[in-house]
């Protein structure tokens, strides 16, 4: 039994499907099929059931796959410990926002590739949220409040964020002074989004209307350049239009709280070292300063 069989055959598990583990894995879709048929054959029993779905664990796959998970990472830990001191290698999948990754983060993984040549990396830039697991990702970069689910989080730093709109929109329709006058204007958003804000010590929040909705940030500061609506968009897209005058920041006394930027993974496993690398150059990047002029910087969060 190799022992390389039994890594895919996790994957597989775990990803639901051949094709997505294959992506993972970085091989052809036909040699996962054949390993895993081979593994079955040398085990005299199925592992896998083939379904409408995809593909489900046999009640002896179930079995099996906690024993081949915990020697595949044992397996993984003895390899890292052999490699010379802070070699990485293999292959790492990440995604991250397509409005802040090719101008943000897309330095410091090319700084990773650099500084471990035997690392393979292949970063998806997209802003919506994809699926880890069924995708075939290690980890993905993430900006914003971060909402509940079942993936495991590390915090890298705070990310500060602005209301604009252009002088010209203000100059035809005014700002709103407070939260709730925001629903009598023009807003520029994504779709079924919530805006806070910070009323003294409490966060309010509101659900805007527009008719300009995108799902990139950079499409909602050029609506917002053309005087659309008013936008709620990260500083480091407006920053620049703000200190030219393009646009300009309202409703001050009302800011937003801070959101920010995390490194996320599958849930059940340790990270891997690949990843903690990776976690750790994002926060000496952008863990201190923090993105955008907001307050002191906030504490790191442990996972």
């Amino acid at each position: 039994m190799e022992l390389e069989d039994l890594k895919i055959f996790v994957e597989v598990a775990d990803a639901g499907g051949v094709s997505s583990a294959a992506l993972r894995l970085g091989i052809s879709k036909s040699m996962v099929s054949r390993r895993i048929t081979q593994l079955e054959a040398e085990l005299g029993a199925q592992l896998l059931a083939r379904t409408t779905r995809g593909i489900a664990l046999t009640e002896a796959g179930a079995t099996f796959r906690e024993y081949a998970a915990r020697i595949s990472a044992e397996l993984d830990v003895a390899r890292e410990t052999i490699l010379p001191a802070g070699e990485l290698r293999g292959r790492l999948r990440v995604a991250a926002p397509l409005s802040f990754g090719p101008t943000h983060f897309a330095s410091v993984l090319s700084q990773l590739a650099r500084r471990h040549p035997q690392l393979h990396i292949s970063s998806s830039y997209t802003d919506r949220f994809v699926d880890l697991v069924g995708e075939g990702f290690d980890c993905a970069i993430r900006v914003g409040y971060l909402q509940d689910s079942n993936l495991v989080a590390r915090r890298i730093g705070p990310l500060f964020g602005k209301l604009v709109a252009s002088p010209a929109y203000i100059k035809a329709h005014g700002t709103p002074e407070a939260p709730d006058e925001i629903v009598n204007h023009q807003v520029v958003m994504r779709e079924a989004e919530t805006w806070q804000f910070m009323d003294g010590d409490k966060i309010v929040l509101v659900r805007p209307q527009g008719r300009f909705v995108a799902d990139n940030g950079v499409s909602l500061v050029a609506a917002a350049l053309e005087g659309i609506g008013v936008a709620y968009l990260p500083e480091p897209l407006v920053a620049d239009h703000i200190s030219s005058g393009a646009l300009v920041s309202i409703m001050t006394h009302h800011p937003i709280p801070p959101a920010a930027i995390f490194v996320v993974r599958p849930p059940g496993r340790h990270p891997t070292r690949k990843v903690r690398v990776l976690t750790d150059m994002l926060i000496e990047c952008f863990g201190n300063p923090p993105i955008g002029d907001g307050a002191a910087r906030l504490d790191k969060e442990e996972e």
